[in-house]
């Protein structure tokens, strides 16, 4: 009775005439992002950020949150019409999917990625909305401890999720950390690698270090790979799938929400990673995986929901916890705290009106993006073919004027071309810049605790091993490890990101 109430209050806020346009614009704007190669949710949504300083929360957060999950949508049509992904979470959907649009069958591949994508959305919805409330409730019960071995399990589960090198993977989320440092102590108020200069006293904003990493960062990238797009399918027909095709999508559609909703709540980017399982474990158990690659709709079904339900379950950390499981999570808190909204449990007992607000939102966003996907290939289809170098100028004007209207600062200005440098060095080095983005965020929030558990505990270290729930989570980090640091799951895990990316 009590989720029926609940999802009831959602439903007020989110049924308002403002939420549904700005969930309308959200979700428009993400399949726009997922559609374009190259500007992916990540960089928009940091772009976004200071935008979203003057609206109130609710309405920013479903706006968003919005762009993410439209992304994931928008990141098939490409995959499907032209086998280029929008999105990484699309990379699975291109090796069927591109077959069956070659086959003559691209309207039933969008449909499937559509009814797909609209199932695991709602499923993915109400799962966020029973599993939250017992979440939060048992994290009302933690205390700096255990917050602290927490962030520490999620860091080191960014690390074992992050692609390639695990060595980078630390650096990454050690520079972060380090990052995070700059500015005043959280005690003594001393200031901390400030190099004598004054705009650092209060450390690097969040939306600075995002917009030059992701947003300079990618586009810098992307000039440089340039390559003509050139739409294959020009016309899609035949939207309506047949019986034959719904038998065959229904079971990989409910096998890939269930694996996307079970790893969309770990940390690292569950929807990738949901994307990918769903596609293997549908050729594993097919009876004829030698045709997976050549138009199968099962390789399209299964890595759609599994994306789509990851997106939505990721936010269940992110919401109760207050922990990020991705990047887009991290900025999504970023949102929380411009709007003077400390993320955590506490945020459904104080918020209860932006907390089941945003969880119906996402419901409504996930039935505006079958309603308006099918409609619009058309336009998509045509918006690919836009080149870059015509779309980058414009990016590049929204980053300078967002990040300059902070504070009125032109340093903020020079600082994120820094960040968007060193965005483009990591992308050389092959360094992921995501474990970094984590720890930059956990970094501070981790050295609160931490000294918060010293205080309380005067000094005495052990006090996080002797605390059941502390224990437990640090074990778990050091479990996560040596697992992936055995020779056969590297191996493993190696070979799967590969494939992936």
């Amino acid at each position: 009775m009590e989720l029926l109430a609940n999802l009831s209050l959602g439903f007020d806020v989110a049924f308002t005439l403002t939420n549904l346009l700005y969930c309308l614009a959200g979700v428009t704007l993400g399949t726009f992002v997922g559609v374009l190669p190259g500007l992916g949710p990540i960089a928009t949504i940091a772009i976004l950020l200071p935008v979203t300083f003057t609206l109130p929360p609710v309405s920013s957060l479903i706006m968003l949150s919005g762009i993410y999950y439209g992304a994931q949508y928008g990141g098939s049509t490409t995959a499907i019409l032209i086998n280029l992904p929008g999105e990484a979470t699309s990379v699975a959907t291109t090796l069927d999917g591109h077959a069956m649009a070659k086959q003559g069958r691209a309207g039933i591949a969008l449909a499937t990625a559509a009814i797909g994508s609209f199932f695991a959305g709602t499923v993915a919805t109400f799962l966020l909305a029973a599993f939250a409330p017992p979440l939060a409730e048992l994290a009302l019960k933690f205390g700096p401890h255990e917050y602290f071995s927490l962030m520490v399990l999620g860091l080191v589960a960014s690390v074992v999720l992050a692609h390639g090198s695990l060595l980078k993977a630390i650096g990454m989320i050690l520079l972060g950390l380090l990052l995070g440092l700059i500015g005043a102590d959280v005690n003594s108020g001393t200031q901390r690698f400030t190099f004598g200069i004054p705009e650092l006293a209060d450390g690097i904003g969040f939306v600075i270090v995002a917009m030059g990493v992701f947003g300079l960062g990618e586009i810098i990238r992307n000039l440089e790979h340039e390559a003509t797009r050139t739409a294959v399918i020009k016309h899609v027909t035949g939207l309506i799938p047949t019986r034959e095709d719904w038998r065959r999508m229904a079971a990989p559609i409910l096998r890939g929400t269930a694996i996307g909703s079970l790893l969309g709540i770990l940390p690292g980017n569950g929807a990738l990673l949901g994307s990918f399982t769903a596609y293997s474990i549908e050729k594993k158990i097919s009876k004829t995986p030698e045709q997976f690659g050549k138009g199968m709709i099962e390789g399209v079904a299964a890595p759609e929901s599994a994306n789509n339900a990851g997106a939505q379950t990721s936010f269940i950390p992110m919401l109760t916890l207050g922990i990020p499981s991705s990047p887009v999570m991290a900025l999504m808190i970023g949102a929380l705290i411009i709007q003077g909204i400390q993320p955590g449990p506490t945020v459904m007992t104080s918020q209860p009106a932006l907390f089941w607000g945003i969880i119906v939102s996402m419901w409504i966003g996930n039935l505006f993006l079958v309603i308006l996907n099918l409609p619009l290939i058309g336009l998509w289809v045509r918006m690919v073919s836009v080149p870059y170098h015509l779309l980058y100028p414009i990016i590049l004007v929204f980053c300078c004027v967002g990040v300059y209207s902070l504070n009125n600062s032109t340093f903020d200005v020079y600082l994120m071309a820094l960040f968007g440098l060193l965005g483009y060095l990591f992308i050389k080095l092959d360094c992921e810049p995501a474990p970094m983005m984590l720890g930059f965020i956990l970094g501070p929030m981790m050295e609160e605790y931490l000294r918060r558990a010293m205080i309380l505990s005067r000094g005495d270290a052990t006090s996080f091993l002797t605390r059941p729930l502390s224990a437990g989570m640090l074990l778990a980090a050091i479990a996560a490890l040596v697992v992936v640091l055995a020779p056969v799951i590297r191996k493993r895990r190696e070979e799967a990101f590969r494939e992936g990316g």
